[in-house]
């Protein structure tokens, strides 16, 4: 069975620290005596660790058995700079490589794709390089009303001749291409109806879930549809920025997965959370936190084997005031390609490890 991916990026390095809390460990009250979540504010998941009480609306989900949460994500020999550690994590790259293709796109690496509508994956915010490369064919769509506008402007017009250039000839197959997509994409989308909840409009982030929900209700046989959600650069007064952003995530998480169960295809998508970096360990003097390694990730879906995967950093062994990763990201992505595409993937690791977060 094929399932949609729909990735999530939280961009700007999401805090994990207090995002999965390790309300028991007595060095986080040590290292963040003051931005640290309060033990009683804590949605207590096993005996050490916790969601922020934020992440409430996960607690349905958690609860039913189809929220994973992948502890200490992220690779060896870190970078914290923004723009090349999301490029580590959009290609599945080593960080001492650089590369241009994206990690979805290099699973389905010479493999037959079915024709479809004329399009592969869909990218509702502004990055597009996970499914950036020759074998999948990538829209970028923000907004499906203006898309569906631009469709139905499109009007079958004879293509000129190429001549015999071979450059003109790919240009023109290039647009005829593009052209049947749209038109494609605005015949499956133009009556399907709204979502049966509607998403929160606070951030860009519910607009693109609504967008995503159209697109897998209307069976469009995309692998994958990315969005976004910004703003969690949290280097000063962390602590009511966050807060926000994590009730937004959850509760339009939350609002996804009801309408996803509601239209019957909960089971074909798998959602998964992804962010460059986590955070610092310890608080700086602004009352945030600076660029940061691992973090948990959320993976959810029907199919997905809920619970607490991989094992939570250690606080007191720490690499340069760090959390040293205890789960390789790309053993997450070759663990997705596998359970939702059946793409054997291993993105360069000489030792990979499948992970059990999906049936």
């Amino acid at each position: 069975m094929t399932r949609t991916l729909l990735l999530i990026e939280l961009k700007g390095g999401n805090d994990g620290l207090n995002t999965l809390v390790p309300y028991a460990d007595a060095k986080y009250r040590e290292l963040r005596g003051g931005i640290g979540v309060p033990r009683e504010r804590v949605l207590q998941l096993d005996e050490r660790v916790g969601l922020h009480e934020k992440l409430l609306p996960l607690m349905e989900s958690w609860k039913a058995g189809d929220l994973a949460i992948v502890q200490g994500v992220g690779y060896p020999y870190p970078n914290r700079s923004h723009f090349r550690s999301i490029e580590i994590w959009d290609t599945a790259s080593a960080s001492s490589q650089t590369l241009s293709e994206g990690w979805v796109a290099q699973a389905f690496g010479g493999a037959s794709l079915a024709k479809g509508v004329g399009v592969d994956c869909i990218v509702a915010d502004t990055n597009a390089l996970p499914a950036t490369g020759p074998s999948l064919r990538t829209i970028v769509m923000q907004d499906a009303e203006n898309f569906l506008r631009q469709a139905n402007a499109v009007r079958p017009a004879p293509m000129p001749g190429d001549g015999g250039n071979p450059a003109l000839h790919h240009l023109l197959s290039v647009r005829r291409e593009i052209n049947a997509a749209a038109a494609g994409l605005r015949d499956r989308l133009h009556d399907v109806p709204a979502p049966a909840e509607a998403y929160g409009q606070e951030f860009p982030l519910g607009r693109q879930l609504d967008l995503a929900t159209r697109i897998l209700a209307a069976k469009v046989p995309v692998v994958a549809i990315k969005v976004g959600l910004g703003g969690f650069d949290t280097h000063a007064n962390q602590a009511p920025t966050h807060e926000r952003l994590l009730a937004f995530l959850a509760a339009n998480l939350a609002t996804l997965r009801r309408n996803l169960i509601a239209a019957g295809l909960w089971k074909e998508v798998v959602v998964m959370t992804y962010s460059e970096f986590g955070r610092r360990v310890r608080q700086n003097a602004s009352g945030g936190t600076d660029h940061g390694t691992s973090a948990p990730q959320f993976v959810l879906g029907g199919d997905v084997k809920g619970g607490l995967h991989g094992a939570y950093p250690s606080l007191s062994d720490l690499q340069d005031g760090d959390l040293r990763h205890t789960v390789d990201f790309r053993n997450v992505f070759g663990t997705l390609a596998r359970g939702c595409w059946g793409q054997a993937c291993d993105f360069g690791l000489r030792q990979p490890q499948r992970l059990d977060f999906l049936t």
